[in-house]
């Protein structure tokens, strides 16, 4: 593997993690609110919120691209703010992985919002238990099982990206080049050695993330993946 390789993997990793955290910030008070609202556009939200499931990749990248071209108000907002472009950025890997992603956070989240038992919360309350008390002590660990989903969803489906980071990124090295793409690179210009030793890594590390799914959803009494509402495609 040669040192753009290796930038590549650093990278992957990079973004995986930074997505992860971002994904865990802004999906845990949009998953409680889904489980508990009763708005009526509630199926619609959803439906947009889920649309990375079934959307092509290259569909959400290309109009992503369009949003944060040089020329438009959010690129030259961006450019005034940083005085950097946002198109083929980290930054605009960020954003971009953040929406993609944003499925297999929120839903294992709300799923396990919508299973909670409200009595215990309400005896929490009741005993004087604040919302972030309540949060900490009482939610956050019967939930831990579908935070562990969650992370581990969001974190593994960001290194996999392909379509999306391609558009919207490009192919620097060092800088936009991630995992899959060099990947992508490797047997463009036919370098099979290193191209399976890329492939390799991303088969053992999918493998290694399907079992801390499968593990932590047995430890729920869960069947895997397949009750937490959608958790990945």
């Amino acid at each position: 593997m040669s040192h753009n390789d290796w930038l590549a993997v650093a990278l992957t990793l990079k973004l995986a993690g930074v997505t992860t955290l971002i994904l865990l910030v802004v999906s845990t008070p949009l998953a409680w609110w889904l489980a508990h609202t009763r708005i009526r556009i509630k199926p619609v939200l959803e439906a947009i919120i889920a649309l990375p499931l079934v959307l092509p990749p290259t569909v959400l990248g290309f109009y992503l691209l369009i949003a944060f071209a040089p020329d438009s108000a959010v690129g030259q907002l961006w450019q005034l703010l940083s005085g950097n472009t946002l198109a083929f950025s980290f930054s605009a890997l960020v954003i971009a992985s953040v929406i993609y992603s944003l499925p297999f956070v929120v839903q294992p989240l709300q799923s396990g919002f919508q299973q909670l038992p409200k009595p215990l919360i309400e005896t929490a309350a009741s005993l004087g238990a604040g919302q972030i008390d309540r949060f900490v002590s009482v939610i956050l660990p019967l939930c831990r099982s579908n935070f562990l989903v969650a992370s581990t969803l969001g974190f593994a489906h960001t290194v996999g990206e392909f379509g999306v980071v391609l558009m919207i990124g490009g192919n620097i090295p060092g800088q936009t080049q991630v995992l899959s793409i060099a990947l992508y690179e490797r047997v463009e210009s036919l370098q099979y050695q290193t191209a399976h030793w890329l492939a390799g890594g991303l088969i053992a590390f999918s493998v290694i993330t399907l079992s801390i799914v499968y593990l932590a959803n047995s430890y729920r009494g869960l069947t895997p993946l397949a009750k937490s509402d959608g958790g990945t495609q």
